[in-house]
């Protein structure tokens, strides 16, 4: 039987990504985690196409704002540190390391942290959230870290980026539904509302996908990584709704659907690459898809979301702006597919 993912249009697949990176390109950001996200889209977008006018964008955007001078360093915005990193690759220009080097320092020496290490999930140069740690901080600090160990082939920085996802998985994976609760306070020792939010699941499904890429079994985390990711996803596809994408609550199917997550998972099962998930992957695809203007916005993508006091309250968190996450983990996912298919063998 053939891999249904081999049955979506590659010329759709093309014009969706240009339309969606189009549209991102034409968005006012500043140097924050919702352009981490976006541009971390856009650098995957190139990476699948090889689209010049992409590093071209990037480029121009990031001398700009490099002449104006970076805000204070934080863990959210340390996203950022992605797309310098393919900027690097792509133009071979050391500047951009660099920047992306004192990123890897920063999280390395000066993050704050608690717990045994773990990094605290901070928005601003201020103690944001003392002692909380939140499944969007794998995505932002840990993933980027990973990266440039694995980059400069530096053992210790690889160790701590491991250590990351793995107290966080042992923070906020909920043992009875293997899915990630949003946050974790270890003043209360609690997860606070509680709530099984999407786009903390698609954070931390893309983030273990990819370190899984970064890695070999030969790490012990390796395992523990596999294993945590493995049994999200078997949760996850029972969860996704008739129209392809997965509800703000996941385990509340009166939620509205929500895009950016919904993005996000189907990108990790696609990266994850199981056979199984094929199916889950196109349905996705379907849905995401129908949620793409014909100016290249993704709709349907909930605004920046703290740890709500209680599920109804994440219930009625906006979905009407159109918001660098959801163009960046849409992007992420349209990028992954394209290079599944691009894999196939002609034979």
């Amino acid at each position: 039987m053939a891999n249904p993912i081999m049955s979506i249009d590659k010329e759709e697949l093309g014009e969706l990504i240009a339309r969606v990176a189009a549209k991102t390109m034409r968005m006012d950001f500043d140097w924050n985690w919702p352009a981490g996200v976006a541009f971390y889209g856009l650098s995957r977008a190139w990476e699948s196409s090889g689209d010049a006018s992409i590093v071209e964008f990037l480029r121009l955007w990031v001398d700009e704002y490099l002449e104006l001078g970076l805000p204070p360093l934080m863990v959210n915005a340390v996203s950022m540190g992605h797309s310098l990193l393919s900027l690097y690759k792509a133009t071979g220009e050391r500047r951009y390391y660099e920047v992306a080097l004192r990123k890897a320092a920063y999280l390395r020496d000066e993050a704050k942290r608690f717990a045994g290490g773990v990094f605290q999930h901070t928005v601003s140069a201020a103690d944001d959230f003392p002692g909380q740690a939140w499944a969007d901080t794998l995505f932002m600090a840990a993933f980027f870290l990973l990266r440039m160990g694995v980059e400069e082939g530096e053992a210790a920085w690889i160790e701590d980026a491991l250590l990351q996802y793995r107290r966080h998985e042992e923070l906020l994976q909920d043992p009875r539904t293997d899915l990630y609760y949003h946050a974790y306070d270890e003043a209360t020792k609690s997860h606070l509302s509680g709530v099984r939010w999407a786009r903390a699941n698609a954070w931390a499904a893309v983030t273990m996908a990819e370190a899984l890429r970064l890695i070999d079994y030969t790490y012990p985390d390796f395992m523990a990584i596999e294993g945590s990711l493995r049994d999200q996803l078997a949760a996850l596809i029972r969860l996704q709704d008739a129209s392809g994408l997965w509800h703000t609550i996941l385990d509340d199917p009166d939620s509205y659907c929500e895009t950016s997550a919904s993005a996000g998972i189907g990108c990790a099962l696609a990266r994850f690459g199981r056979p199984m998930h094929a199916k889950h992957v196109v349905r996705a695809y379907e849905g995401v898809k129908a949620m793409i203007a014909p100016d290249g916005s993704v709709l349907g993508v909930s605004a920046g979301t703290a740890v709500m006091a209680d599920a109804g309250k994440y219930a009625l968190v906006p979905n009407k702006r159109v918001q660098g996450w959801g163009q960046g983990l849409a992007l992420a996912f349209l990028a992954a597919l394209r290079e599944t298919i691009g894999a196939r063998d002609p034979a």
